[in-house]
């Protein structure tokens, strides 16, 4: 097999790998209340369990830096997405409060392990290309998050079992993505083997906390369209509530939309100036949901906010990768904890100004978070590279044309 064949490949099985976790991610998130229900979850529990998903996530992602340097990505991922798909239906198949801690525990552990490693093999393939096709990666987890939303949908409108919801998502996609796996192209396939397990060096994270900053503050915008924008558009917009399930609806396909032709728009502006436009974009979508006099109103706001926020994350990992090439997956493994930061900032930190305040005034903190990226864009590499810095400029040169035409995702 050539090496354009084995690169096109990997793109595919890891473009699949996005999108099933996008699926899955969703499954979990929209039927909590079902699941708060069935277990008997009280109000105060709740954020209990919730919140210890992505803390245990965010431990796993530091023990994933290590293990990586054992086994690498490729490996880490190939197990972890089985072990999150069967979590996941975990969740929908206990009747004891202690059967849901555990699942979703250990939910928490293999994702994240997954959203290292799967941005680990992105960054690499990515260099390995010589442009940039980040933004494809999470261009698929988004899809991923509309049918999985929709398939929550349908088990709820059908009065269907948590269990009986999930398995047909975890029987479909879980032998498809271990399939998939096979092809996976890790770091040593890609790149220079001899620069894997390094670590960022003296003085190393201090150059990565810009972006670590830049990752928080991105899920802390994302986490508060996801567990506000209904109530804000019902409670503060007065919508019907049929109408107030539509802006996270919308704000999904405006990600997708923004991450599918986003890669374009770096390759032509570089990143700097994407993620420029896209905090600029975000920050205004802010403002237009603080001030709208309506539903309406408040609906484009939230669809500024998906074509604005989309860039800022596939971009955040990649410039981590550029920022440190030599020890990139050391650096995403540690960014990715930023990740989970921010969720679990961003909803209460909305919630209590909202409570404490107004509602449309928490809508300011999080557009003021947003905009710290702004001055922290040229961390995201030079204002005129079109991807990456000098070498990397140079190995575009080479690889450019690798793939082209080929299993875009």
């Amino acid at each position: 097999m050539t090496a354009d064949v084995r690169l096109r490949r990997g793109r595919g099985s890891l473009g699949f790998s996005f999108f099933v976790q996008g699926v899955t991610f969703a499954l979990l998130v929209t039927r909590i209340p079902a699941i708060q229900d069935r277990y008997g979850i009280s109000d105060g529990l709740l954020p209990a369990f919730l919140a210890a998903v992505p803390i245990l996530a965010g431990a796993s992602s530091v023990a994933t830096e290590h293990l990586v340097k054992r086994v690498g990505a490729a490996t880490v991922l190939r197990w972890a997405q089985p072990l999150v798909l069967l979590a996941l239906l975990g969740v929908g198949a206990g009747t004891q409060m202690w059967h849901a801690a555990l699942a979703l525990g250990a939910f928490g552990l293999s994702v994240g392990a997954l959203d290292a490693s799967m941005n680990m093999l992105g960054v690499s393939l990515q260099r390995a290309y010589g442009r940039s096709i980040m933004l494809g990666f999470h261009a698929a987890y988004s899809l991923g998050g509309i049918v999985g939303a929709s398939a929550a949908w349908a088990g709820a409108h059908w009065h269907l079992s948590l269990f009986t919801s999930y398995l047909p998502a975890v029987v479909v996609l879980l032998p498809l993505a271990f399939h998939g796996s096979r092809s996976y192209v890790d770091r040593q396939d890609a790149e220079d083997p001899d620069a894997a397990g390094k670590g960022l060096g003296a003085g190393g994270f201090r150059l990565l906390l810009p972006l670590c900053l830049v990752m928080a503050c991105a899920y802390i915008g994302d986490s508060t369209v996801s567990n506000w924008s209904a109530k804000y558009l019902q409670d503060v917009l007065g919508s019907s509530e049929q109408l107030a399930t539509v802006p996270y609806n919308v704000y999904m396909v405006t990600t997708l939309i923004g991450r599918a032709v986003g890669d374009l728009g770096v390759r032509r502006f570089g990143a700097v100036a994407v993620v420029r436009i896209g905090t600029v974009v975000a920050a205004g979508g802010f403002a237009v949901v603080a001030a709208a006099p309506g539903a309406w109103t408040g609906m484009l706001g939230f669809t500024l906010l998906g074509i604005g926020l989309c860039v800022i994350v596939p971009q955040t990992f990649a410039a981590a990768g550029r920022l440190f090439p030599g020890a990139s997956d050391t650096a995403i493994a540690r960014l990715n904890i930023f990740n989970y930061v921010g969720f679990l900032i961003g909803s209460p930190l909305v919630g209590g100004i909202g409570d404490a305040w107004s509602y449309r005034g928490a809508m300011l903190v999080p557009m003021a978070l947003v905009l710290v990226t702004l001055f922290q864009a040229r961390s995201f590499g030079a204002e005129g590279a079109r991807y990456g810095v000098g070498h990397e400029r140079r190995a575009g040169d080479r690889a450019v044309d690798v793939g082209r035409g080929g299993n875009e995702v």
